[in-house]
């Protein structure tokens, strides 16, 4: 498919696009290549620890992912490697925290970088040894020329190049504030708001061209169906191994569930959204379990956790309030390095290999999913650089309960420099070298504060991260001891390490348009 204008069969035009590219679905060379697991990587956005009802008994909209965790490992304290988008999007693909891998803010709409273009990413990677890559949703780790799916290892992409709030459409949704709808006419401007994005319309992808401008949002759960569907069945028919990351537009604002979701349920807006997302992710499992079920991983997890400065609109952390924070102002969720910023909901599943109706405690991170999958798939990581997550093969298939000894939780917006390493997960315990809250509901944030001595909380007694250990006691003593050599060790092997630099320059010719003569880009032929 060439250009970008839309006609009145964008369906058919759409589809069309898509046989070309699962057309490279052919059988591989590798004569082991049946072996190769298939793999599905699910990744809600915004979501929070408390919105999966095998996490939370007060959420009832996720049947399909409560099933899901019934028939596979759930676990219970898996992390986001950063608590906003691109960092956290950038890790999972390269294995590394932001500080090596050059991503540690988000990317704008008009980004003239991305995810820099000598870190390796786990598509990338995969396709060198035989795999069909494909992506639906989500990038948010620059679209701008090299720095596009097509061009990081994705044989196939569809969907939005950043988050679904940056950009106006016809059917803005729900979201705090309520932003306009783009305009129609040519040469009338929108009405601006300094919390809406609107001199651009939010485009769809497919593959390199812009078929839609505005999206539809109210569409886009169908629309990404219908590809992953066609994805998993011709990848199979082929019998070719194939990489499948669904980067969900759920659970971030503006939600824009279907009217069917919306009159299924009398809890809100959010929950008719979530129940939308689990009725996609069930959509997904289901044509894996009717094609390959026996030889296909599916792994959910969020990039992290829930935006609370949009009230209703955001989901639930559970248990994890991070009160300490939330007493002295501003909320303790995304943007924060607390519990309720970076735990994240997760499962994974897969029939015959991962045990059934199992919760793991293991320490573990969106980070390990690279280094795990590769593992899976029989390939090393490159050599010229280090990684950050571990290989999870032995939690997954022989319930061991080791993971991650340490984790470090990077500054994401809420306080501090971005990137920077000042909470520290060692085992049971989490130290803070600085604080602060993001913007909660309302509009009140908390104060920057950094802490030397850090506060250290031991999570196994006060989830809520409610009251700091006595500095004066042994305990803290002992655990600061350890904690200062583990921050030591990390910021050494980084400055040693090959790290990358991203490129954050803004130019509005990088900004995605389909149609230049219209004042938001609207699509010619496109009403």
């Amino acid at each position: 498919m060439e250009g970008c204008s839309v006609s009145p069969i964008l369906p058919a035009a759409l589809f069309t696009g898509f046989l070309y590219y699962v057309a490279n679905l052919r059988p591989g060379v590798d004569t082991n290549h049946l072996q190769k697991p298939n793999v599905i990587v699910i990744l809600a956005d915004d979501i929070g620890w408390g919105d999966l009802g095998q996490n939370w008994p007060r959420t009832s909209e996720t049947p399909n992912l409560d099933l899901m965790a019934q028939q596979g490992m759930r676990f219970a304290d898996f992390h986001a490697a950063a608590s906003t988008c691109s960092p956290s999007r950038a890790s999972l693909l390269t294995g590394r925290l932001g500080l090596r891998n050059g991503v540690t803010r988000n990317f704008a709409v008009g980004s003239v970088g991305g995810l820099p273009l000598n870190e390796s990413t786990l598509a990338e990677i995969l396709k060198g040894v035989g795999y069909y890559t494909a992506m639906i949703g989500k990038w948010h780790l620059g679209h701008h020329g090299l720095y596009h799916p097509n061009n990081r290892g994705f044989d196939y992409y569809s969907g939005i190049p950043y988050s679904n709030d940056m950009g106006c459409t016809d059917t803005p949704g729900y979201d705090i504030p309520f932003c306009p709808p783009c305009p129609k006419d040519p040469e009338t401007d929108c009405c601006k708001h300094k919390d809406c994005y609107s001199t651009v319309a939010l485009p769809l992808f497919e593959n390199m061209s812009i078929v839609e401008q505005p999206v539809n949002l109210s569409a886009l759960t169908e629309h990404y169906a219908e590809r992953a569907t066609r994805i998993i069945q011709h990848a199979s028919k082929n019998r070719k191994p194939f990489f499948l990351y669904v980067a969900l537009a759920h659970m971030h604002v503006p939600l824009s569930p279907a009217v069917h979701f919306v009159n299924t349920t009398r809890q809100g807006v959010y929950s008719a959204s979530l129940r939308e997302m689990d009725s996609l992710i069930g959509l997904i499992k289901n044509t894996s379990d009717t094609t390959d079920k026996e030889n296909t991983i599916i792994w959910f997890t969020g990039d992290n956790g829930p935006w609370s400065q949009k009230c209703e609109f955001s989901g639930s952390v559970g248990p994890f309030l991070g009160s300490w924070q939330t007493h002295k102002g501003g909320s303790s969720a995304k943007q924060t390095t607390w519990e309720g910023g970076h735990r994240v909901p997760t499962i994974a599943y897969w029939p015959g290999k991962i045990p059934a109706n199992i919760t793991s405690t293991a320490l573990l991170s969106v980070l390990d999913i690279l280094p795990t999958v590769l593992s899976l798939a029989r390939v090393g990581l490159p050599l010229d650089r280090h990684y950050d997550g571990m290989d999870a093969t032995e939690v997954l298939f022989s319930r061991s309960q080791t993971g991650h000894k340490t984790l470090f939780h990077p500054n994401s917006g809420a306080a501090g420099r971005f990137g920077d390493l000042q909470t520290v997960r060692l085992e049971q315990y989490k130290a803070y070298y600085l604080t602060g809250g993001a913007e909660a509901c309302g509009g009140g944030t908390g104060p920057e504060q950094l802490h030397d001595p850090p506060l250290i909380f031991d999570l196994s007694r006060d989830v809520e991260e409610g009251a700091p250990l006595d500095s004066s006691s042994a305990e803290y003593r002992g655990v600061l001891e350890r904690v200062t050599a583990e921050r030591e060790a990390v910021l050494q092997d980084i400055a040693t390490d090959n790290v990358s630099r991203a490129d954050y320059t803004i130019d509005p010719a990088a900004e995605p348009c389909c149609n230049h003569q219209h004042i938001v880009c609207r699509c010619q032929g496109q009403k």
